[in-house]
C-alpha cells in the first residue's frame, strides 16, 4: 500500500484500471475467435488445394458424418519448426539434392565416378532409395 501512496494511486483508480484492462482484454479475446472463422487458411491462396482442405476437415469433424474422426483419434505430425513438412513421397531436401547433383558433377567431372554422384546420375530411383537408406544408417551416431 505504500507504493500506491507513494505514487498517488487510490485503490478506487486501481480497480478501475484493473477493470478496463480485464474488459478490454476480454473483448479482444472474444473477437479474435470469430475472425479466425472467417477463413482458417488467410494465407493461402483461393484454389482446389485450399478447398480440398477444408472439405477433408469439414467431413473428418462433423459428427454423422461417414468420414467423422473423433477427436481422441485425430493426429497430427509436426516436424522441425512445427510445420507440416512434405514428405511424400520424398522429402523436399532430397528432391533440392537429386536436382543439384548433375550440376555439381558438371562443374567437377572428376565426381561422375564417386558415390553418391554416380548412383544419382543414373537416375535410378531403386539404387537412389537403396543407396539413400544405407547413407542415413552410416549417419547415425553408432
Amino acid at each position: 500500500m505504500e507504493m500506491l501512496r507513494r505514487f498517488e494511486i487510490t485503490r478506487r483508480k486501481l480497480i478501475m484500471t484493473l477493470a478496463a484492462v480485464l474488459v478490454s482484454t476480454g473483448a479482444m479475446w472474444s473477437a479474435w475467435p470469430a475472425q479466425a472463422q472467417q477463413d482458417p487458411l488467410p494465407s493461402w491462396n483461393n484454389g482446389p488445394v485450399k478447398q480440398a482442405i477444408h472439405n477433408f476437415v469439414a467431413a473428418t469433424s462433423q459428427e454423422g458424418s461417414p468420414d467423422f474422426v473423433p477427436p481422441a483419434d485425430r493426429i497430427a505430425a509436426f516436424d522441425q519448426d512445427g510445420t507440416l513438412w512434405v514428405e511424400h513421397p520424398m522429402y523436399s531436401q532430397v528432391i533440392f539434392y537429386l536436382d543439384r547433383v548433375p550440376a555439381l558433377v558438371a562443374a567437377k567431372p572428376e565426381l561422375k565416378e564417386v558415390e553418391p554422384f554416380k548412383t544419382v546420375l543414373t537416375g535410378d530411383r531403386d539404387a537412389i532409395a537403396k543407396r539413400w537408406r544405407s547413407w542415413k544408417r552410416s549417419l547415425k551416431p553408432h
